[in-house]
């Protein structure tokens, strides 16, 4: 029997984008199955880790609200996996928001990190914040740049080090790009947040330390005695080509 929630649902316009809830609590999966429905999302859900990797390789999201606290699998480990295949956006909403679980997730490739209780509204915007970043192109983006043996083709967003490909994933690409962009120009966190996330970033300011460690795993430069990212203490960022010889 169609229940008038579901009428509701049918009614409305074709969703052009299709999200993954994934909770344990079914309370907390309706709300933000109808908080998504409303913005026009087409949404699938899960109940544990396993059946949401069951259901992100079957249907591709296009972006993936997750807890923590999962039976089975546990959201961090579903992320582990899901990072492998996909570049989607995922967004942890959860109860647990210690530091540690915090930097956990972002470590693991989380692009945001929200504590319950929330506000569907908040929620949203967070969504489409995510959404926006991930779909957004560098700024030139038809152009090339290299310093030293880095070398980004920003149209086919693919990166080499001395010839050798370089797998980042989207917002690392950006930073490094900004960077490379603006090479001998340190930024600071602020203003880096700024232009790679937007001014309506307002997820954990430790993202930027996740994301430069990461870039600098990826590039095999060593944080103490980079080659190209170098800390400014006290201010931030900078990319700068190693000194010839």
């Amino acid at each position: 029997m169609t229940s008038s929630r579901d009428s509701d649902r049918a009614a409305k316009a074709p969703a052009t984008r299709t999200a993954l809830v994934v909770d344990d609590e079914p309370a907390i999966v309706e709300l933000v199955r109808d908080a998504l429905d409303g913005a026009g999302y087409s949404v699938d859900t899960a109940l544990d880790g396993l059946a949401a990797l069951r259901s992100a390789r079957k249907r591709s999201p296009d972006i993936v609200i997750l807890d923590v606290g999962l039976p089975g699998l546990d959201g961090f480990e579903v992320c582990r996996q899901l990072r492998k295949e996909s570049n989607a956006p995922i967004l942890f909403l959860t109860a647990r928001g210690s530091e540690v679980d915090r930097v956990v997730g972002l470590e693991l490739g989380a692009d945001d990190y929200i504590l319950k209780p929330f506000s569907p509204r908040e929620l949203i915007a967070r969504v489409r914040a995510v959404s926006r970043r991930a779909g957004s192109a560098p700024p030139e983006a038809a152009a090339r740049r290299a310093v030293g043996e880095i070398e980004i083709d920003a149209q086919k967003r693919e990166v080499t080090v001395g010839g050798r490909p370089v797998r980042l994933k989207p917002r690392e690409f950006d930073v490094l790009w900004l960077l490379t962009c603006n090479e001998g120009r340190v930024f600071t966190r602020d203003q880096l947040i700024e232009t790679v996330w937007g001014f309506d970033f307002d997820g954990d300011p430790r993202t930027v330390d996740v994301h430069v460690r990461r870039i600098r795993r990826a590039i095999a430069d060593d944080a103490r005695a980079p080659r190209y990212l170098h800390t400014i203490h006290g201010l931030g960022y900078k990319l700068a080509a190693p000194p010839p010889g």
